[in-house]
């Protein structure tokens, strides 16, 4: 038992070692490219600054994204009936869940912050808005695993979620704030970044990470019910797993 938690916990942090790898080199070419040539509006503001809210944004949606995968081992291993036996609503299982991806983001999210600092990007150390930090990326996440786990209800292998997550993981993150103001899409993408909640994410970690939270309220409100659809319809998809 010593041995096999030992060797989880190098896989754990050699999983975080890897992860950080390419939000650094985002922060560190993208970012301190763009902000020399200056070709993208940013307000006035360095763009590697305005860049690190998205990529930690982004960082805690990769990882959420394939969260469903553990749900279907779940199922493999047999857990998954057992847990579906007990008089715990599906609801309440898939709301732990997603708040364990919540958490797991989270860690990722401190590892990108705390590059961004090494690099020198301008954030807050407020620490009441580093704690909205944290619940806006909990949250956030918890949309995006229970999406993960909607999809998995769906195509019931871990083969064919990977598919999944790997092919709307990229068109979630460009079609977002995370690069760029929404001011410089064509229109038909600010239609998409207006309905995709990465946007609400970003705006929102911007806001509270460079000090001008205006939209604040309603990025977490539509993040609050965004999560809680994503817990209804992975509620709903749960036992089309265990059969």
């Amino acid at each position: 038992m010593r041995g096999r938690t030992a060797e989880v916990c190098d896989h754990d942090r050699t999983e975080l070692y890897t992860r950080a790898v390419q939000p650094a080199l985002w922060l560190l070419i993208f970012g301190q490219t763009f902000t020399r040539i200056r070709a993208i509006p940013t307000g006035g503001i360095p763009y590697v600054d305005y860049l690190a809210p998205g990529i930690i944004a982004q960082s805690a949606m990769f990882i959420a994204i394939f969260y469903g995968i553990q749900i279907i081992w779940e199922r493999d291993a047999g857990i998954l009936n057992k847990l579906l036996v007990t008089p715990t609503p599906r609801s309440a299982l898939i709301t732990g869940k997603a708040f364990a991806a919540g958490v797991k983001s989270l860690v990722q999210a401190v590892v990108v912050l705390l590059i961004a600092a090494l690099l020198g990007v301008a954030l807050t150390w407020n620490p009441i808005e580093l704690l909205a930090v944290a619940a806006i990326v909990v949250l956030g996440s918890a949309f995006f695993s229970c999406l993960s786990m909607t999809i998995a209800g769906i195509v019931l292998s871990r083969d064919r979620l990977m598919g999944f997550g790997q092919a709307i993981t990229m068109p979630l993150f460009f079609g977002s704030n995370a690069l760029y103001p929404v001011s410089v899409m064509p229109g038909w993408l600010q239609a998409v970044s207006k309905a995709n909640p990465l946007s609400y994410e970003v705006d929102a970690l911007r806001g509270l990470l460079l000090g001008t939270p205006h939209h604040l309220a309603s990025d977490f409100a539509v993040l609050l019910v965004a999560a809680a659809l994503g817990v209804t319809a992975a509620s709903a998809l749960l036992g089309r797993l265990a059969r």
